[in-house]
């Protein structure tokens, strides 16, 4: 693409490992959504509001579009045809169409980033700091979603972070940072950024977490910074007329790792109806050695509770897997990968 349309080289990353993975999970939603038009929709949007980030103009979409096409033309061989090509074709008009019209109405609304001053750093364990910032402009989110963060270190290249507090009147924005062995911008947060730096801020985005209030319980279960948009949603529950009852369950590989227990203790006592368990998966913790998966095991949950979770791929995959096996439905469990953001589900 960048031999075919070198001026579109300027908007995408230095290194293009990770912004190929993420092309390819998009085209993935893109093909399975297509039974789902409604969600893939609101996908679609999301993606356009986001690529405005990037400077992502309408003529580049063709640019894409037909470099995308050429390669599947090459790839495919002789199973590439003209029914083919024009599905192809046809489906890929109507994306490109969703996301410039969708990319045309954010344009009237919202800037295509913020910049946001970091007024709070702290880091919590060597590998995990807790940063709040201070954008310069208002930034409408929901609790639970996530947004992009860039550093004057790395020049376009962003990483996503959940939002770990509800909105507030000061419009100051919480993320939980863990460092990435070798990650290019987590370790720019963590041990190169100082209170007084500039962050740029994408639009925000996700479903996590948005899900219709139910009679029964908010039982919540996070892992390491998986907290993050899981506290954003206790937070929330506080203003609520009538706020559910919430059981967090958080867990970490080592005592040091329960990085956020003072400020969770406070949340407990402003809510008034929550209530919290801890587990350590390696060495001895509180409650013992045990995964957040064991200790929900001994939790009987009743059909009108709703099950959040957040955290490690594989922590979310054992949960999720221990959930189904107690009984717990499908419908009831809203998950996210805290390791890609931008995966979430309601099964």
């Amino acid at each position: 693409m960048f031999s075919r349309h070198p001026e579109v080289r300027a908007i995408f990353p230095p290194m293009m490992d990770i912004q190929r993975d993420r092309f390819l999970v998009a085209l993935g939603r893109i093909v399975a959504g297509a039974a789902r038009p409604q969600a893939l929709g609101r996908y679609l949007a999301g993606l356009a509001r986001d690529h405005r980030k990037h400077g992502v103009r309408p003529e580049h979409y063709d640019a894409v579009g037909g470099c995308l096409l050429a390669t599947l033309r090459e790839h495919l061989g002789e199973g590439w045809d003209e029914r083919v090509e024009r599905a192809w074709v046809t489906a890929y008009q109507h994306v490109s169409s969703v996301m410039i019209a969708a990319s045309e109405e954010a344009d009237v609304h919202a800037p295509p980033y913020w910049t946001a001053r970091v007024v709070e750093h702290e880091l919590r364990t060597p590998d995990i700091a807790v940063i709040t910032v201070l954008p310069d402009a208002p930034y409408p989110f929901r609790p639970g979603q996530h947004a992009t963060l860039m550093t004057a270190r790395w020049p376009r290249v962003w990483r996503p972070y959940s939002i770990a507090n509800a909105p507030r009147p000061d419009q100051a924005l919480t993320f939980h940072v863990r460092v990435v062995p070798g990650g290019w911008v987590s370790t720019a947060l963590a041990h190169h950024t100082a209170v007084g730096d500039t962050l740029r801020l994408g639009p925000p985005m996700g479903q996590f977490g948005a899900i219709a209030p139910t009679p029964g319980s908010l039982v919540c279960a996070a892992g390491g910074t998986g907290l993050a948009p899981i506290k954003s949603i206790i937070e929330e529950t506080i203003a609520q007329p009538s706020r559910p009852t919430v059981e967090l369950f958080f867990g970490a590989r080592t005592g040091q790792e329960l990085y956020d227990l003072s400020d969770l203790m406070r949340l407990s006592q402003r809510h008034g109806d929550m209530h919290l368990v801890t587990t350590v998966s390696a060495g001895a913790g509180p409650d013992g050695s045990r995964t957040v998966a064991d200790a929900l095991a001994g939790r009987k949950l009743g059909t009108e509770d709703t099950v959040l979770l957040c955290g490690s791929a594989a922590m979310v995959r054992a949960t999720h897997d221990r959930l189904l096996r107690m009984g717990v439905p499908r419908t009831s469990i809203n998950f996210e990968s805290g390791d890609a953001p931008a995966v979430a589900s309601r099964t």
